[in-house]
């Protein structure tokens, strides 16, 4: 287990930094030259000018020497200055991140709550009338661009029935709350679908397995029989899929974000972009590598803890 785990994080530092080498350099190899976006006003734009700026980001440098300056910086704390807002970007990222991480946690309990109910009723009544409704309508949510249902839910519950703010992310607990209900919803939908299906089959093969046929022959009850023996031993797939799931939502918030003017790490990402940015841009798709990594990481230590057998399969190994 501890050598699984010293590999893992091994992995995880290597992944991290080819993956901050290419982030650095894609930013670098866009078309034009950085320095114009740096200085900004072209009446700025004087050989003075263009060497001081420079020699500021280490652009007189050559790319690995800039990396290095970069990725020394970034270990220590420092993640460099946006040029368009003039603040550190270790304070835009602290002050956008709170945003995200309650809008990925909202979405993440309405997805693993109602997702997992459905999928163990539509397990439980498999080839029934509840069976078909639960998969054709979380199919149909599947299919759904998340932008889609973000537009519909704002059109229909912000604009029509004015039940929820059109835009915003609130001040407050509560009313972050309020304001960020809409957008979870949006977030999780298809998310749902998903959790849904792979628990359904899951649960489908646990209920053909031998264990869980000595079971009714020992005349245990289906409730004791679903949750001892279908639904426990279910949910370890169903763990690694949640997992990867919250995963792909901390690096995925953008679109949600912008769609209802979210102040948050998807937004920024946006807005970076298209001011030419790059210490944001490259802080952001930092984040985002860094956030994927941890919860994946999360969820194989999870894992064994849900199912010891594969610590022994492992261990055989």
């Amino acid at each position: 287990m501890a050598a699984a785990l010293v590999r893992r994080l091994g992995a995880m530092v290597l992944t991290l930094a080819l993956s901050s080498f290419i982030i650095y350099a894609g930013i670098y190899a866009a078309p034009g030259d950085p320095v114009t976006f740096l200085i900004g006003n072209p009446e700025n734009i004087t050989p003075e000018r263009i060497a001081a700026v420079r020699a500021e980001y280490h652009l007189d440098q050559p790319l690995v020497g800039q990396y290095a300056s970069w990725a020394q910086g970034v270990l220590h704390g420092d993640l460099g200055t946006s040029f368009f807002y003039q603040q550190p970007v270790s304070d835009l990222l602290a002050s956008r991140l709170p945003v995200t991480l309650t809008l990925v946690a909202m979405a993440t309990v309405l997805f693993v709550v109602i997702g997992v109910a459905l999928g163990v009723a539509s397990a439980l009544g498999r080839g029934g009338p509840l069976d078909s409704l639960i998969t054709s309508a979380t199919t149909f949510v599947n299919s759904v661009p998340n932008f889609v249902v973000a537009l519909v839910l704002v059109s229909v519950f912000a604009v029509q029935l004015r039940w929820f703010p059109v835009a915003g992310d609130g001040a407050g607990f509560a009313d972050t709350l309020y304001h960020l209900t809409l957008p979870a919803i949006a977030l999780a939908l298809g998310s749902l679908a998903l959790i849904s299906r792979v628990t359904r089959q899951t649960m489908v093969e646990q209920q053909a397995l031998d264990h869980v046929e000595a079971a009714r022959s020992y005349g245990l009850g289906t409730r004791l029989i679903v949750s001892r023996h279908i639904l426990r031993n279910s949910l370890g797939p169903v763990i690694t899929m949640c997992g990867l799931t919250v995963a792909g939502m901390l690096a995925g918030t953008t679109v949600i974000e912008s769609v209802f003017g979210l102040n948050g790490i998807g937004s920024l990402l946006v807005e970076s972009i298209n001011t030419h940015d790059f210490a944001v841009v490259q802080a952001v798709l930092l984040y985002m590598v860094l956030a994927y990594m941890v919860v994946t990481i999360l969820v194989d230590l999870l894992y064994p803890l849900l199912d010891p057998r594969t610590v022994t399969r492992s261990e055989r190994s």
